[in-house]
């Protein structure tokens, strides 16, 4: 049987097949890449006429899109006027302690990725990723928070930004940082990891029990690309988990709480940004 036919019968690939799979096999991880976030936000500015100017220091991602209703609705959230991306838009306001920059419905750690080059290449100074997940760990009945100190790599982009290793680790700094901010609110929040997906409807009854026994909170489908990209470019990236479901398994389930989750979720960006501000004072005076 050659290659092809084994494909075709879907018998599994030989030790030597797997060893030269493109995903695992790649080994250039200091490599400079040639096409790079800057040269496409240059195009980008170029065919849409607009001035290259710094994006807010604190940047949003919201995959689901709620927190962006809430900030355009309660906080006077007005469209950028700078931001080049070809893919999103994103939308600007004032919090108490820096400007903010939000963007909706980046879903998957490959959209994820692609928009935070964009980010940090256009003045980013933190990114904070909230994204719906699913419960895993039985930490009481959903909406409540996770942040996440490292993600399983159980996704692809990882893998283009750092070696094979079963997690990708949050900057420990960064996660005491936020760990001290979100202690004096009032939402729900734990600390510890989740499993990163490529394939949400690939969830299977023995994947969640092995999951569960490694001592899994929450799986979601960004935070190990994040966290990978972080530590590969040196970029400040807290990603934070909205527990709002229990995969499906019970009536009225993905329920997010109140404003559909966004007012909790704007109370951890205000808790994080006026931390995050605050140290960097600090380290300035």
């Amino acid at each position: 049987m050659n290659k092809l036919e084994r494909i075709a019968e879907n018998a599994p690939c030989s030790p030597r097949e797997i060893d030269h799979t493109p995903l695992l096999a790649r080994r250039d991880y200091d490599a400079p890449s040639v096409f790079l976030p800057e040269s496409l936000l240059r195009e980008a500015r170029r065919q849409k006429g607009l001035i290259e100017n710094a994006v807010p220091p604190i940047c949003v991602l919201d995959p689901d899109g709620d927190l962006v209703d809430h900030v355009r609705a309660d906080c006077g959230a007005a469209r950028s006027a700078h931001w080049a991306c070809y893919h999103t838009q994103m939308w600007e306001w004032q919090n108490a302690a820096a400007r903010c920059g939000i963007i909706g419905a980046v879903v998957g750690g490959p959209f994820a990725v692609l928009v935070a080059e964009q980010l940090f290449a256009s003045g980013c100074e933190l990114l904070i990723s909230i994204t719906s997940a699913g419960q895993i760990a039985d930490l009481g009945p959903p909406p409540y928070y996770i942040l996440i100190d490292r993600a399983l790599r159980d996704e692809g982009t990882s893998h283009h930004y750092l070696p094979p290793s079963a997690y990708a680790h949050a900057d420990p700094a960064l996660i005491a940082l936020a760990q001290a901010a979100l202690g004096h609110i009032r939402t729900r929040v734990y600390v510890g990891p989740t499993w990163t997906t490529d394939a949400p409807f690939r969830e299977t009854e023995p994947t969640i029990a092995a999951r569960r026994a490694e001592g899994i909170l929450a799986v979601e489908m960004e935070s190990a690309a994040l966290y990978a990209f972080a530590a590969a470019r040196h970029r400040p990236v807290i990603c934070v988990a909205h527990v709002s479901n229990q995969l499906g398994q019970v009536e009225g389930d993905f329920e997010k709480g109140e404003a559909n989750g966004a007012r909790g979720s704007a109370e951890l960006v205000r808790a994080i940004t006026e931390g995050f501000v605050a140290r960097r004072q600090t380290l300035q005076e």
